[in-house]
């Protein structure tokens, strides 16, 4: 089954691509990420039947709607956006006239990351029942209460910052209310303890090396693909206003603002 479900990320990827090299806008390729992920956690957890029930409800169902919240909050945010991403426009500008080529490799290496990050499910959802601790129901619930707060967390987070941006008076103001206060980017730290539920469950069924996703995810968000691109356009296009809300507000950890 894992070889159709990298298959079937393939084809999405693939298909999506079609669709931005026709529009012009690859932010599709967020949508279709998460898209994807959510699919292929929902379909392992229905067809692949060896850990036990409990886990296969708690990853299909609560890691599933994850997922499947965030496509569709990127997809509300793609609909609303009138011209191409920044992130992807740059990239458009940089690669040239390689551009429809270059995106096609971008396109096939979401695919890729799509398997990497599905991984941790993979693991949990064919380990047998009997490499389960018999404690692993009390693994079980603290998993459940990290992904519930953090998906509260996030939505909260993402809504706030939906409504700030949908008030015309806000045009060049920095979102610094509600959870935006206490961290630049609360959305991504609430990501980011998300992927603590894995590793915690995996301590249950003997898959230690799942503690290897919290950081790589942080790494990604610190260094890669989240803060330093949002920092830099909100630098860009907000200037002091938002250098002075850089000064009093944690970047990543929600924390008491400085005076």
């Amino acid at each position: 089954m894992f070889v159709k479900l990298v298959i079937l990320n393939l084809a999405i990827m693939l298909c999506c691509w079609v669709w931005a090299t026709f529009n012009r806008r690859v932010g599709i390729v967020d949508v279709a990420w998460s898209g994807c992920l959510a699919l292929n956690i929902m379909l392992t957890a229905i067809f692949i039947d060896l850990a036990p029930m409990p886990i296969r409800l708690f990853i299909g169902i609560l890691s599933g709607l994850w997922f499947i919240r965030l496509s569709a909050h990127l997809l509300r945010r793609y609909l609303a956006e009138q011209h191409e991403d920044t992130r992807y426009a740059n990239m458009r500008r940089a690669m040239g006239k390689f551009q429809h080529f270059g995106f096609l490799l971008f396109f096939i290496f979401q695919a890729g990351l799509v398997v990497l990050f599905y991984l941790p499910m993979w693991a949990l959802l064919t380990t047998p029942q009997q490499d389960w601790s018999v404690s692993y129901p009390v693994f079980l619930a603290v998993a459940a209460l990290i992904l519930v707060l953090a998906f509260v967390g996030e939505t909260i987070a993402d809504q706030q910052l939906y409504r700030f941006k949908q008030q015309p008076q806000h045009r060049g103001l920095t979102m610094d209310q509600g959870l935006w206060r206490y961290s630049r980017h609360p959305n991504y730290f609430f990501e980011w303890i998300h992927w603590f539920a894995y590793p915690i469950l995996g301590v249950a069924a003997g898959l230690h090396l799942l503690w290897i996703y919290p950081v790589l995810m942080w790494l990604f968000l610190y260094y890669i693909t989240g803060i330093p691109f949002s920092e830099q356009q909100a630098l860009k296009n907000r200037g002091q206003n938002y250098l002075d809300y850089q000064q009093r507000t944690s970047m990543f950890i929600p924390w008491k603002p400085k005076k």
